[in-house]
C-alpha cells in the first residue's frame, strides 16, 4: 500500500458497495488497485499515461474512472457512505453553502461535441452546461448579454481566466453534501436552489431520503428575496447577511420594503465549515486545477475527492 492509497478499513467499507460484473460478463480488474490508481491521479494531477506501473495499465484505470463518472457509480458510493454516517448520527445538519473557482488547464479545452447522456451534464443557460456548435467543446466565452456565457463543458471566462466553478454545500464537519458544476463566470445566487435540491441522503431504514438541513449559513452573495422566500417555504432556518445596497433599498421603500432580515452574527461564524471543505477538496491537485476535458469526468474526480474526505473524516 502506497501513500494516499485506501487503507484496509476504508476498503472494507467500500468493497460491499462496488459493482461485481464487468462489461459483457467479463470480470473487472482488481477494484482496489484500480481505485487507488484513480485516487493517485486525483491527488497528484499527473497525466493518465504517467501512472506508476503498480496500478496496472493506465488505460484500464482511466476507462474505469470515465465509466463510473458517466454511470453515477462514484455518486452512488458517496451517497451510500453519507447514508451510513447519517444512520450513525455522525452528520451535522447545520450546513453552509458557497462556491469556488477552479482554473482550467489548457489540456481541458478541445473536447469534441458528443457527450454521454448523463443527468448531471447541464446546459449553459440557467446554470446548466451543454455542447454548443463550434470548433470544440470549450465553446464561446462571451455569449449573449446577460446570458452568462455559453460553453460546452462547464468552461468559461472569469477574472481567473479559463475556469470552472464548483458550487457546494458542506455539513458541520466540513464534508460535501452536494456538488454542482457551472462555467466559471456564472453567479452563485442562481445556483442556490440547485445546490440545496441536490442534497439527498437516503435512510437505511424506512422513510424518505433526508433533503432538508436543520439550518443554513451563506455569505451575502446569496442574499436575495427569492432565496429567502425559498428557505422560508421549506422551513429552513438561515443566516445570510444583507448587502448594504439591499438594506438601503428596503429602507427607501418604507413599509413596502418589508421587515429587516434577521441576522445572527454568532451563528454566522459557522460558515467557515464550507471554506474548510473547499480547502480539503483542493488538496487534490486534479480538483484544484481542472485537467479533464469532459465536465462529467471532472465531476467524477470531484465526487471521488469528496468520497475520500467522507471516508477519512
Amino acid at each position: 500500500m502506497g501513500p494516499g492509497d485506501l487503507t484496509n478499513a476504508e476498503w472494507e467499507r467500500l468493497q460491499p458497495l462496488l459493482p461485481e460484473g464487468g462489461r459483457r460478463g467479463r470480470r473487472w480488474n482488481d477494484h482496489r488497485t484500480t481505485i487507488n490508481g484513480v485516487l493517485y491521479r486525483a491527488r497528484t494531477g499527473l497525466p493518465w499515461r504517467d501512472l506508476p506501473e503498480r496500478f496496472g495499465s493506465w488505460i484500464t484505470v482511466y476507462k474505469r474512472h470515465r465509466r463510473w463518472s458517466a454511470d453515477g457509480t462514484w455518486q452512488m458510493l458517496l451517497t451510500a457512505i453519507q447514508a451510513g454516517q447519517n444512520a450513525e448520527g455522525r452528520v451535522d445538519w447545520d450546513i453552509a453553502v458557497d462556491s469556488t473557482t477552479v482554473r482550467a488547464h489548457q489540456h481541458a479545452a478541445g473536447a469534441s461535441h458528443t457527450t454521454p447522456a448523463a443527468s448531471h451534464i447541464e446546459e449553459a443557460k440557467g446554470g446548466r452546461c451543454r455542447d454548443k456548435p463550434g470548433r470544440s467543446g470549450a465553446g464561446r466565452a462571451g455569449g449573449p448579454a446577460g446570458g452568462g456565457g455559453q460553453t460546452g463543458e462547464c468552461l468559461g471566462r472569469s477574472r481567473g481566466g479559463f475556469t470552472t466553478k464548483i458550487h457546494l454545500s458542506a455539513d458541520g464537519r466540513c464534508r460535501m453534501l452536494s456538488l454542482v458544476l457551472t462555467p466559471g463566470q456564472h453567479g452563485d445566487s442562481p445556483q442556490f436552489r440547485r445546490v440545496l435540491g441536490t442534497i439527498r441522503v437516503p435512510r437505511l431504514g424506512p422513510g424518505r431520503p433526508r433533503t432538508r438541513p436543520d439550518s443554513l449559513t451563506a455569505d451575502k452573495a446569496y442574499s436575495s428575496r427569492a432565496n429567502r422566500v425559498y428557505l422560508r417555504r421549506r422551513k429552513i432556518r438561515h443566516t445570510i447577511p444583507e448587502p448594504r445596497d439591499q438594506r438601503a433599498n428596503r429602507r427607501r421603500r418604507g413599509s413596502a420594503g418589508g421587515r429587516p432580515t434577521g441576522f445572527d452574527a454568532e451563528r454566522y461564524k459557522a460558515r467557515n465549515v464550507v471554506e474548510r471543505a473547499i480547502n480539503r477538496l483542493k488538496n487534490f491537485r486534479a480538483v484544484a486545477t481542472r485537467y479533464d476535458k469532459r465536465a462529467y469526468i471532472f465531476l467524477g474526480t470531484v465526487t471521488l475527492a469528496a468520497l475520500v474526505i467522507w471516508l477519512r473524516t
